[in-house]
């Protein structure tokens, strides 16, 4: 192994606490944890609350790598029964539950994608499902017995619930329990998570001094905004980057990201060296480069890591001559319509990629255009499709002509390309032809 102090460097790159007491205890642990010269048991759960990974999620994976490049022993948990409640740390109101068919559903891919970044030779995946679903009733008292209620209500998204008169349900004070419990069970050294997740990494140290265990170390990742620049990178916003997106589309949003947030990107998501960022960082604000070509290469660090340099190129290139050439790109999702139900019609609408790959059938009673941007996946849902239509950001494109779509029931043909903001393509294809 490096020694100490090159692992520490590594190690503490970009981690944030928002205290400084905090921050200096973690590292000083940290530090005397990797003087034993022995792996440590690093672990990063993940909750299986939508079927997408997405590169926020790569944030503290990244983390989790470094450790595991260092040589110590790395855990992904899936969290198959944390996910019943949903983390509440980021919520300013309770989530929705999950039943468990959905929860699993939502995580049958996890792994596989998570291995875009973590070695799968070396990464042991486990399920909270193993342990905390054999918790009794007892145990649970026991686990409970060692946390008051007034530290949850201290907690600032509790606290403004509190104030506002909004319910918190006490399911929700269960999250903290379930993942403290996960540090007891696996016996880790470590967890790494996010800087809103401080509380829970905490109650892990809590409980398994309960338990009789060393306490583990937190490592705290920031929070990674989305292409808007402002709200953190979420599906339900429509501003991620999904970690099974193609090469092409995660280029293009990439590109679509605002100048002011690179420099984040470019610490939390890429393998930069940070004297590098550093030279980046002083030459934006010397205006001594384009903002453009920092982008380009901030996008191709992205996609190399989890595409490979061959599709990064591609997608480079697709991109120049997409949006600086006014092209449209050869390789666009192609959605197959029934324009006898169209719009307002009934029918199925049957989705396939380019080549006829992966052909699935959706039934819907009504659709609209609305409809078939959320059924192609090109929009997340069919609020933020009409959200995008009434903000004028839904194009059709044919040639170097724009023409701007603000009726949800315009009437689309066979061939018509339609460009949703400035990053995403859809071609429209005559189902009854294909026929």
């Amino acid at each position: 192994m490096p020694s100490v102090d090159e692992q520490l460097r590594l190690l503490m790159r970009g981690v944030v606490y928002g205290d400084e007491g905090v921050a200096r205890a973690m590292e000083n642990e940290l530090r005397e944890r990797l003087a034993e010269g022995r792996p440590l048991r690093v672990y990063l759960g993940i909750d299986p609350t939508a079927p997408d990974l997405t590169l926020g999620h790569t944030v503290p994976m990244r983390k989790l790598r470094q450790f595991q490049q260092l040589g110590h022993k790395v855990v992904l948990l899936i969290g198959g029964f944390t996910a019943l409640v949903g983390d509440p740390s980021d919520k300013d109101s309770a989530r929705p539950m999950l039943t468990l068919e959905e929860i699993e559903a939502n995580g049958r891919t996890y792994a596989e994608q998570a291995f875009k970044i973590l070695d799968p030779e070396l990464t042991v995946v486990r399920n909270n499902a193993e342990w905390l679903s054999k918790l009794t009733f007892q145990e649970l008292i026991k686990i409970a017995s060692k946390f008051t209620v007034g530290q949850f209500l201290q907690r600032d998204n509790f606290a403004k619930r509190r104030e506002r008169g909004d319910p918190i349900y006490v399911h929700e004070f269960f999250y903290a329990f379930m993942q403290a419990y996960d540090a007891v069970a696996l016996e880790t050294d470590a967890q790494v998570g996010a800087t809103e997740q401080l509380f829970n990494l905490m109650a892990g140290r809590t409980l398994q001094r309960a338990y009789g265990q060393r306490p583990q170390i937190a490592i705290c990742m920031p929070i990674l905004v989305g292409t808007d620049g402002r709200l953190r990178m979420s599906k339900s916003q429509g501003n991620y980057i999904a970690l099974n997106d193609s090469p092409e589309e995660m280029y293009g949003k990439v590109m679509s990201l605002p100048d002011d947030v690179m420099i984040d990107y470019f610490t939390l998501v890429t393998d930069v060296p940070s004297e590098d960022i550093e030279k980046i960082r002083r030459k934006l604000a010397e205006r001594s480069v384009n903002p453009m070509d920092v982008k380009k290469r901030l996008a191709r660090e992205i996609v190399t890591d989890l595409h490979g340099a061959k599709a990064a190129a591609t997608a480079q290139e697709s991109f120049a001559r997409t949006f600086q050439q006014g092209a449209t790109p050869e390789d666009m999702i192609e959605f197959a319509l029934s324009f006898r139900d169209f719009p307002g019609g009934r029918g199925s609408i049957t989705l396939r990629d380019v080549g006829g790959q992966a052909e699935t059938e959706t039934s819907i009673r009504t659709y609209s255009l609305p409809h078939v941007l959320a059924f192609s996946g090109v929009v997340a849902s069919v609020s933020e499709a009409r959200r995008l239509i009434t903000q004028g950001a839904v194009e059709r494109v044919s040639n170097e002509q724009h023409e701007t779509l603000q009726d949800v029931l315009v009437p689309l043909s066979d061939g018509d390309v339609l460009r949703v903001g400035k990053h995403r393509f859809l071609r429209i294809v005559d189902a009854d032809k294909r026929e």
